[in-house]
């Protein structure tokens, strides 16, 4: 049986052992700020630090180093360098929301694809939830952390535009969050180039600007930036194409 503690009574911590509670995992409580944290990584097996990106650094160095104990963060975007100085270090980010320990609970034993580098014992974890673990290393944690940002937080603001802008023409949110879902579901099927669709996917400018003149100023930064992804995806697609002979 692994034996963990964690640091950081937050939504990922919180989510993270009673998910792995529930696949009979030790779980040795949660030390909050404030708490000491100098003997934290003694006697368990895995010590997994759920603090703010802005500390973890500070709070890794906090611990004393015990050499048969893997340390291990939640962060998407850092490296293992934070870690030091201890001598056996993990990652183990989740790609999917955990808007709360409940839900979060749930959801990290959905089969969800998990970030892992370092000590084996992240993979272990990731299978021992019923994920799927990736390896992604240093040099190109940014560019997966921004890519789920994008896909994640990025989408969320996304929605919460359309709900304002559909709210002024007597649209609510649930007509919205269909029309969502039905595109992501071609998004699914056909990928992303082949479920586009609207006008500037079709390069309808006079459309475009109709839709920019019934926009409150505020929303066209939003809003001018979907139609410069929309066509930037749509001419990749157009030069993958290769006409009929």
């Amino acid at each position: 049986m692994t034996t963990l503690r964690l640091i950081g009574p937050g939504r990922a911590g919180c989510s993270l052992a009673a998910a792995l509670a529930d696949t009979g995992c030790d779980v040795r409580g949660i030390l909050a700020r404030g708490d000491d944290v100098s003997d934290a990584a003694r006697g368990v097996d895995v010590l997994v630090l759920a603090t703010p990106d802005a500390v973890l650094r500070s709070v890794a160095a906090a611990v004393t180093p015990v050499p048969g104990t893997v340390v291990m963060h939640l962060s998407g975007a850092l490296g293992l360098d934070v870690l030091s100085p201890h001598p056996r270090r993990a990652s183990l980010h989740p790609l999917v929301p955990l808007p709360s320990p409940e839900v979060g609970r749930i959801r990290l034993r959905g089969g969800v694809t998990f970030a892992v580098a370092g000590d084996r014992i992240a993979t272990t974890l990731a299978y021992l939830l019923g994920g799927w673990p990736v390896v992604v290393d240093d040099e190109h944690r940014a560019a997966y952390h921004a890519a789920a940002c994008i896909a994640s937080n990025h989408l969320v603001a996304l929605i919460g535009q359309a709900e304002r802008v559909g709210a002024s023409a007597g649209v609510g949110l649930d007509a919205v969050l269909a029309l969502a879902r039905a595109a992501l579901d071609d998004v699914a099927e056909l990928g992303p180039a082949v479920a586009l669709t609207g006008p500037a996917a079709r390069g309808d400018v006079v459309t475009i600007a109709t839709h920019r003149a019934a926009l409150d100023p505020e929303e066209l930064p939003g809003y001018d930036a979907g139609v410069a992804l929309v066509r930037r995806l749509s001419a990749e697609h157009d030069a993958e194409v290769v006409p009929c002979a």
